[in-house]
């Protein structure tokens, strides 16, 4: 077994595809529109779908906004350096929510930015 994507349902797919790619350099894998069933999805991710984990992006026609809760964290990505992560998230439009630093607690460099629906991204930086 292995994981094959997550889904987050978005409010507007064309901002959260540029965000995705563009702030976090994913490419857009593939996308379908569902017209009978009033849904889009788009897969990003940095690798083939046959190699490594998807995210999937689900619009629903005439929603634009969501309740995130209270039980959804956040997805996590492996960055070489926090806050050359952090400054290119923000020369490209992304909303740094935690600049990087340690974590509380622990020694581990760490830093959080939003997408577009208010999605939490940590960047979690490599061990050296």
């Amino acid at each position: 077994m292995r994981i094959l994507h997550t889904m987050l349902r978005v409010g507007d797919l064309r901002r959260s595809i540029d965000f995705y790619t563009g702030v976090l350099g994913m490419r857009l894998l593939r996308q379908h529109d569902y017209p009978d069933g009033k849904f889009t999805l788009a897969f990003v991710g940095y690798e083939d779908e046959s190699r490594a984990s998807a995210i999937e992006l689900t619009y629903n026609y005439g929603v634009e906004r969501y309740e995130l809760g209270s039980a959804y964290g956040h997805i996590a990505l492996e960055v070489e350096n926090a806050a050359a992560a952090c400054d290119a998230a923000r020369t490209k439009g992304g909303k740094v929510i935690r600049e990087a630093g340690p974590m509380k607690h622990g020694s581990t460099v760490i830093a959080f930015v939003e997408d577009p629906d208010g999605y939490k991204i940590e960047f979690i930086q490599k061990a050296s």
